[in-house]
């Protein structure tokens, strides 16, 4: 692969995962996650969603400032630390295909979680089902870039209101995207020296340029419609991650 190809998939993943979420409160995570794992790792892939999602979240909270219930995001949000610890060590531990096995099934189980979580999952009220949100919402955002699913089927059971769901949503993310990267760095277990700078700008580039699109086409398209489209993409990357990491371990 050329050297320009791995910016142009940042790009145009990223593109696609800001407009999603952007309209219905997650995507980036879902469909960068599992991509980005395929083409640049299990470790600096999720990384750079990580980053990107701290990113995104902030310009994507202050856009739905209004609606960010932050007495709910304060039973959630700091604990999401907690997790991802423990997500961190595990991560040094394991070698690449088994951890591209681990991410891609995380991911599965993380999105049935969210088909079919509305259904089995009883009412929940109290801090004791958010705190527990939170930790493992923070162990899958490190260990797979992802914290939506787990957030999102708790806020269900717990009854949130559909209009502050998305908002609310966003800052998580951020706590969630943050802790992952610092813990992951300062316990040694990811980091960055791998990539090519135009990463970057082309990550940012993609993020601004998917948020404003999202913002144009979120009063065209029904919440629901991306959401499905966010989870069926997800669900081809988080199976082609596990696929490729059994592979290699049978090799």
């Amino acid at each position: 692969m050329s050297v320009l190809a791995i910016p142009l998939v940042v790009l145009l993943t990223v593109i696609a995962g800001s407009c999603l979420q952007r309209v219905s409160g997650m995507g980036l995570g879902l469909i960068g996650g599992p991509i980005l794992t395929l083409f640049l790792g299990p470790v600096e892939g999720i990384m750079v969603i990580n980053v990107l999602a701290c990113l995104n979240a902030i310009l994507t909270t202050y856009s739905m400032r209004e609606n960010v219930d932050w007495g709910k995001w304060l039973r959630i949000g700091p604990f999401m630390v907690l997790g991802s610890i423990p997500a961190a060590l595990l991560i040094a531990r394991i070698d690449t295909a088994a951890l591209l096995v681990l991410v891609g099934a995380a991911l599965l189980i993380a999105l049935a979680v969210v088909v079919f979580g509305r259904k089995f999952v009883p009412q929940m009220s109290g801090t004791g089902p958010a705190i527990s949100a939170g930790i493992v919402g923070g162990f899958t955002n490190t260990l797979a870039g992802v914290a939506g699913p787990v957030i999102t089927v708790y806020a269900q059971a717990a009854r949130w209101p559909k209009e502050v769901l998305a908002p609310t949503l966003q800052p998580c993310f951020f706590i969630g995207g943050l802790s992952s990267v610092l813990t992951k760095f300062f316990l040694g277990s990811g980091g960055f020296e791998g990539l090519h700078w135009l990463v970057w700008p082309c990550g940012v580039v993609g993020m601004c340029v998917g948020i404003l699109l999202g913002k144009k086409i979120a009063g065209r398209v029904s919440r629901d419609k991306a959401h499905k489209l966010s989870l069926w993409l997800a669900s081809l990357g988080a199976l082609s991650a596990l696929l490729r990491g059994l592979f290699t371990l049978g090799a």
